[in-house]
């Protein structure tokens, strides 16, 4: 029976999987995120029965009529990204939706939670709990699910483990890889999630979510690695303290920075799980963690044969397993009165012989390196010198997004370890503009990672002067600019 379904936290990594299960299930959408752009890149827009919404907890605004003719809630909203306050954050967030919901006519929340350990202090933990207290407060009949390590491409904690098999031949981690967790598959959280919708209780649960078994993080590196052919060796280190763990997983993984913090203090502690309770409710055939890691292997591609990368078959071609799930990144975005229609004259100029606006000579040094490896980057080519269309080759580059008077994005074409592209983005702030030149780089292994910090430096000195050159060029004003790296 088709039932109305609100997704709270739609652009997130369960969030983006869940939406279309729904979907394809029949039911009708409503699918929040905080950036209303980054959701129809999901390229769900065309579908009838959703409905995208722009839904920033963060700010105080009237959330009534959110929840007209809504059945069913799915609350995956979560701080980690955020940054070292994302705690506060999290329950703020948590509070302001629970205020409306209890003043709705809905009948049913599901809320994924963590799984809650009797001896850890971590933060990211309590939160997670705490956040089930709060919408429980709401007066509503709440699920909680309380999961672990979700097994799929995108997971975090999986993500992270994914990089360490990756990067590294000899692991030296910190001692909580010998802590126990219970992974579940992508296919088998996704099942209980949208089964739920068909038995609502009458009553608040909590509920673990429980793979085949428990496991240590460290046998699941080591068996994680034995799926791509790797021998690896992990050494605990009793001394590796969480904050040092921190600034080291900063290096060594393509997982955001903030949500990798965020990750340490779960990860640090026992989390028991016992699923029976929800397998009873919910039967299904619980896959092994092997038949998990084949799965995700199999999906790995998603991150390329999207809407962010214009489902270009070039990038798809070029992904290859190894890559970092997650990019890394660079930019620098600057204020100014110029016109968006100015600003994207000047991007639109970009290669060929007008060259990239600020240190040229750079340019071409990067473009001999590729020479000498047997890359094509010295070869200036360009359809026409003023307009870019999309599928067009600059250079090296190949336009795969464009999106008059805002944004522009390129393939890197070079011999480098790992896939990349160059985002050109101008965006109308009423009363300025902002144009912001960025750099996405998904590492291959150890040698991508390094590739990516040998070049930011000069990155952030090129895109700085590259932002500074296009306003220049439209006779405008600098207001002020910002330096973001990932």
């Amino acid at each position: 029976m088709s039932k109305n379904i609100l997704v709270v936290g739609a652009s997130g990594y369960i969030g983006s999987h869940l939406v279309p299960n729904l979907l394809h299930l029949g039911h009708h959408v409503k699918a929040t995120g905080r950036n209303l752009k980054l959701l129809e890149k999901r390229g769900w827009g065309s579908i009838d029965n959703l409905e995208l919404v722009e839904l920033d907890l963060d700010l105080d605004q009237d959330l009534t009529d959110l929840f007209i003719d809504i059945d069913t809630v799915y609350f995956l909203v979560h701080g980690m990204n955020h940054g070292h306050d994302f705690i506060e954050f999290e329950l703020d967030c948590a509070r302001r939706f629970s205020d409306y919901l209890s003043r709705s006519n809905v009948e049913h929340v599901v809320y994924l939670g963590a799984l809650q350990s009797q001896t850890s202090q971590s933060k990211h933990l309590t939160a997670r709990k705490e956040t089930g207290n709060i919408l429980r407060n709401s007066g509503k009949c709440v699920t909680e699910l309380r999961a672990g390590i979700i097994i799929g491409p995108g997971s975090a904690a999986f993500e992270v483990m994914q990089d360490f098999v990756y990067h590294l031949p000899v692991m030296l981690t910190p001692s909580w890889v010998t802590s126990r967790n219970s992974p579940i598959a992508l296919r088998n959280l996704l099942y209980y999630l949208t089964e739920l919708i068909e038995c609502p209780p009458d009553h608040n649960l909590i509920l673990d979510v429980a793979g085949q078994e428990q496991m240590t993080y460290k046998d699941q590196m080591v068996r994680l690695s034995k799926m791509h052919g790797k021998n690896i060796r992990v050494i605990p280190l009793k001394w590796l303290s969480p904050k040092m763990a921190t600034y080291w997983l900063r290096f060594i993984t393509s997982v955001p920075t903030n949500i990798a913090r965020a990750l340490i203090g779960g990860l640090s502690c026992d989390l028991p799980a016992d699923g029976s309770e929800l397998q009873r409710r919910i039967p299904q055939h619980l896959i092994s963690y092997e038949e998990a890691i084949q799965e995700a292997l199999a999906m790995n591609t998603e991150v390329v044969n999207s809407e962010i990368w214009g489902f270009d078959p070039d990038a798809l071609l070029r992904w290859q397993t190894g890559y970092g799930y997650y990019p890394k990144q660079a930019g620098y975005t600057l204020k100014t009165d110029a016109s968006c229609e100015a600003l994207w004259r000047q991007v639109q100029l970009v290669g060929g012989e007008e060259g990239y606006f600020y240190a040229n000579s750079l340019w071409r040094v990067r473009e001999w390196m590729d020479a000498m490896i047997g890359g094509d980057a010295l070869k200036r080519y360009r359809r026409d010198p003023q307009q870019l269309q999309l599928g067009d080759k600059i250079d090296s580059w190949k336009v795969i997004s464009l999106e008059k008077n805002h944004f522009l994005s390129l393939l890197f074409g070079m011999k480098a370890p790992g896939l990349g592209r160059l985002e050109f983005t101008i965006e109308d702030c009423g009363d300025h503009r902002t144009i912001d030149i960025r750099a996405w780089w998904h590492p291959k292994g150890f040698m991508g990672l390094l590739y990516w910090f040998a070049m930011m430096p000069a990155h952030l000195f090129i895109f700085r002067g590259m932002t500074h050159a296009l306003v220049k060029r439209c006779k405008a004003k600098i207001q002020q600019g910002n330096i973001e790296t990932k």
